[in-house]
């Protein structure tokens, strides 16, 4: 009930103010260079990709601090570019101590799923007789093996909402998140698979156009050849469109955490 209604909230909320759009744009904008670089220079793009995710973890804290901020203001009436960056200062050190740590630990279980994954190649494979069955039973083996990364990010998803508009420091945010999805677990999967089906969509369309743009997948995979400049306004079109879906998710993230931590 509380993801339906918060999403009932999201639309009109980012009908009065488009301005939330551009925030999110301009992130997505940064990723262009890396996806059209693919189409000429992957060994370039690899390198880009690298510098970006390197300056990510420097920026976003930030622009999480602000958006969740400017959707804050959207869900009671208007917002404005200079909320974002007043809640990005405000907030930066409390969301970037959060942020690297849940990257530290999410690199752990990362290295527990490769040591999984590795013991298991050696110990279990050369048993089997890759019949339908015993290739299955691998799959699960190492589907269930992410599920321990999927349950971190399942519980502290709003840590940012718990430090921006809780005013919770680092390690309370997190703790304030676990907490209440904890409370509210029904609840939260809905908007999870809410969220998912909406951001997961254009995930799929950018990480077709990588695939595209990329020569060697395109051949690999028999692709059809599209011209750059058909390309390129592809990925663009996409990453608007990505912009305003991105701009939703943050006002129905906050109106759903509104609505479980009320």
């Amino acid at each position: 009930m509380g993801a339906l209604k918060a999403l009932q909230r999201s639309p009109g909320a980012l009908a009065r103010n488009p301005v939330l759009v551009i925030p999110v744009l301009v992130i997505g904008l940064l990723q262009l260079p890396q996806l059209l670089l693919q189409a000429t220079n992957p060994l370039l793009a690899s390198l880009v990709s690298l510098v970006i995710s390197l300056v990510f973890v420097l920026v976003m804290p930030f622009f999480q601090g602000g958006i969740i901020g400017m959707a804050d203001e959207a869900l009671d009436g208007r917002t404005r570019l200079q909320s974002f960056i007043a809640d990005g200062k405000a907030n930066y050190v409390r969301m970037l101590i959060a942020y690297i740590l849940l990257l530290v630990i999410g690199f752990v279980l990362f290295i527990v799923f490769f040591i999984i994954s590795f013991v298991l190649s050696i110990l279990v494979l050369p048993t089997l007789d890759f019949s339908g069955f015993a290739v299955g039973v691998m799959g699960l083996v190492f589907v269930i093996s992410y599920v321990p990364m999927l349950l971190l990010v399942f519980f502290v998803q709003f840590y940012g909402q718990a430090i921006v508009l809780g005013d919770e420091g680092s390690m309370d945010g997190i703790r304030r998140s676990v907490s209440l999805v904890r409370e509210n677990l029904l609840s939260t999967f809905g908007y999870s698979i809410i969220g998912a089906i909406f951001g997961g969509g254009i995930g799929l369309v950018l990480a077709g156009l990588s695939m595209v743009a990329s020569p060697q997948s395109a051949q690999f995979f028999a692709l059809p050849e599209i011209a750059f400049p058909t390309l390129a306004a592809a990925i663009l079109v996409v990453i608007v469109l990505a912009s305003i879906i991105g701009s939703g998710l943050a006002i129905f993230s906050v109106a759903f955490y509104r609505e479980i931590s009320a």
